[in-house]
């Protein structure tokens, strides 16, 4: 009798594990990945060390446990990689930490292995191309095809338009960085994207500068 109990009981965990994610628990990333997001926005608008540590640490935090809670959602992966690209980057461009780069790149693979068309880490994705170098894993011409795509599939993208206004400027096409950051800074606005509005701003006043 205990035997046939316990054997119903193991099919029966056997049937659960196998079952699809319940809907609540599917939610629950969703609503974590949301706020996760949300932080590493609020971080990139803070204006002190302080606050901007402060944010991208407790959206890295609700980026995995977003993961936890469903590790197939692309959004809950991409959430957490903004936290840590934000991160790598708080006291600067430079890299900080190379495990930390290893992991962002983890999860932005990941985020687009669980769905290719995700225009913020395709766009993401073409950025980090173009500014990391080979030996890295940077591909500055492959990160500029990809951010034309996004650009042309996605006609608000902002960071797409600022990331190849950047790699414009460099290249000395001064004048065709203008254009997009312009672009970039009115769909800024347009969208309320109010976090890339200081970095839209950034980049023209140097690609006028540069231009002239």
């Amino acid at each position: 009798m205990w035997m046939r109990t316990l054997g119903s009981v193991g099919i029966l965990v056997s049937v659960l594990s196998v079952l699809p994610m319940s809907s609540s628990a599917q939610e629950s990333s969703e609503r974590l990945a949301k706020q996760a997001l949300e932080e590493c926005n609020r971080g990139r608008l803070a204006m002190d060390r302080a606050t901007r540590l402060a944010h991208f640490q407790q959206g890295q935090s609700l980026g995995e446990r977003a993961v936890a809670a469903n590790e197939g959602s692309a959004d809950a992966h991409f959430a957490l990689f903004c936290n840590l690209g934000e991160l790598l980057r708080i006291d600067g461009e430079s890299l900080t930490s190379l495990f930390g780069l290893r992991r962002m790149m983890k999860e932005i693979d990941r985020t687009l292995e669980l769905d290719p068309t995700h225009i913020g880490a395709r766009s993401a994705k073409g950025t980090l191309l173009v500014r990391l170098p080979s030996v890295l894993g940077g591909d500055s011409e492959q990160g500029e095809r990809l951010l034309q795509q996004v650009i042309k599939q996605a006609p608000e993208a902002v960071n797409a338009r600022l990331a190849l206004a950047k790699v414009r400027c460099k290249h000395g096409h001064h004048h065709e960085a203008v254009t997009l950051a312009t672009d970039a800074l009115a769909l800024a606005k347009e969208y309320k994207q109010i976090e890339f509005v200081p970095e839209a701003e950034a980049v023209l006043q140097q690609a006028r500068a540069t231009a002239r």
